[in-house]
């Protein structure tokens, strides 16, 4: 045990990378809409989550690169290289920059639940430096065990809240186990596993694993972290439609309304619980968000920038710059986020289909390459990727 406590790490981040303020909102009206009912999805979203971050893991562990690294390597055509990096980095770092803001607010959402918003216009700028410190220190230690304590705090107040709500443990598990389509369940089923499957956590992982690892050997410490800690991560996010199934009301729109909803039923135990986690879930997104922009930036560009490299600085700051003053000023960004949805609708399935294509290349992981059933597995995944990346782009163009 202690010896996993040394080698927990990148699986944690991308716990903290998929459990932003945007799952927290879609799990509180996933429960306060459907009730238990669509938790099914969630054990979906665990099962897929883990193997394709175990691929992306496996094969940055291996070849010690990052995932747009080996794309740029495999794809030997020019023009489907350059097409393929600017796709990455439309989806990655346009696409981070534009979500940066609703993880700082939502973090900000977490403060006030606690402290109250009299003083709410400081509190983007309070969690904006709180991770510029983190990110500039450049010590891959530190910002893991930062981020692996929020994780964990996180983790402790959303099951607390959920604990308190007094679930019924049968009803729980059939709605883990039994998949089921309420009328008007579509989108939020797609939501689900959508919020949970994302494009950038691939890459993020596949440059994490190689800060913390070096040898082949390690590789099975990196299964154990991406296995624990997602499906950790899922139990969080079910906790929070648990904890949300005990409100009935069509007023509660995001995790601030479930607190204040909870309050009079649970009293102020739930709202602090809630407040906590709901700040915990934005900071942690808050850093790996523009972390994961800078790795993705390093590899396109052929940089090879550590974390204190100008650069790789840079990168990271205009991502978290624009979310504190999108946040401190209530600016939508509504355009850029939808440009930002339709890049990673496309980049979902193309990453995932590339990722399969490559973890069964002797030439890339040689006797580390993909097993029959890990293929039929990942295949099937895949195609809800390709779902989910379709009905993302239609998504979008309905609001347009």
């Amino acid at each position: 045990m202690i010896k996993w406590f040394r080698n927990i790490g990148p699986g944690a981040l991308v716990t903290a990378a998929f459990i932003g303020p945007g799952t927290v909102t879609l799990c509180t009206l996933a429960g306060v809409n459907f009730g238990y009912t669509l938790l099914w999805a969630m054990t979906l979203s665990i099962i897929a989550t883990v193997i394709l971050q175990e691929m992306a893991a496996r094969l940055g562990i291996i070849t010690q690169k990052g995932l747009a690294d080996i794309i740029k390597e495999q794809i030997k055509y020019p023009i489907l290289k350059k097409l393929a990096v600017i796709l990455i980095l439309s989806a990655i770092v346009i696409g981070n920059a534009a979500y940066e803001a609703g993880n700082i607010s939502g973090a900000s959402l977490g403060i006030s639940a606690v402290f109250g918003d009299t003083l709410y216009y400081l509190y983007p700028i309070i969690i904006g430096i709180l991770a510029f410190g983190l990110l500039y220190i450049g010590n891959y230690k530190i910002l893991e065990r930062s981020l692996i304590a929020l994780v964990i705090i996180m983790s402790i107040s959303f099951l607390l809240t959920a604990v308190i709500t007094k679930p019924d443990f049968g009803l729980m598990l059939k709605g883990m186990l039994v998949p089921s389509f309420p009328d008007g369940s579509m989108l939020t089923i797609i939501g689900l596993i959508g919020t949970t499957v994302v494009p950038y956590n691939l890459f993020l992982h596949a440059s994490l694993v190689k800060e913390k690892w070096k040898s082949k050997d390690d590789l099975k410490y990196a299964r154990k972290d991406t296995f624990i800690s997602i499906i950790l991560g899922g139990i969080v996010s079910m906790a929070i439609i648990i904890a949300a199934s005990a409100i009935n009301s069509s007023d509660i729109k995001s995790g601030i309304d479930l607190a204040k909803g909870l309050e009079p039923l649970y009293g102020n135990f739930a709202k602090y619980f809630l407040g906590i986690g709901l700040f915990a879930a934005g900071i942690t997104s808050a850093i790996t968000a523009p972390l994961a922009a800078a790795y993705v930036a390093n590899s396109c560009f052929g940089w090879n920038a550590s974390l204190k490299d100008l650069k790789f600085r840079v990168v990271w700051f205009i991502i978290l710059i624009l979310g504190v003053v999108f946040s401190s000023l209530k600016i939508n960004p509504i355009e850029i986020i939808k440009f930002a949805q339709i890049a990673n609708g496309i980049l979902l399935p193309v990453v995932a289909l590339f990722l399969l294509w490559v973890v069964n290349k002797t030439s890339v992981l040689g006797i580390y390459k993909n097993g029959l059933l890990q293929n039929i597995i990942s295949a099937i995944i895949i195609l809800v990727t390709i779902v989910l990346g379709f009905k993302s782009i239609f998504k979008v163009f309905e609001l347009l």
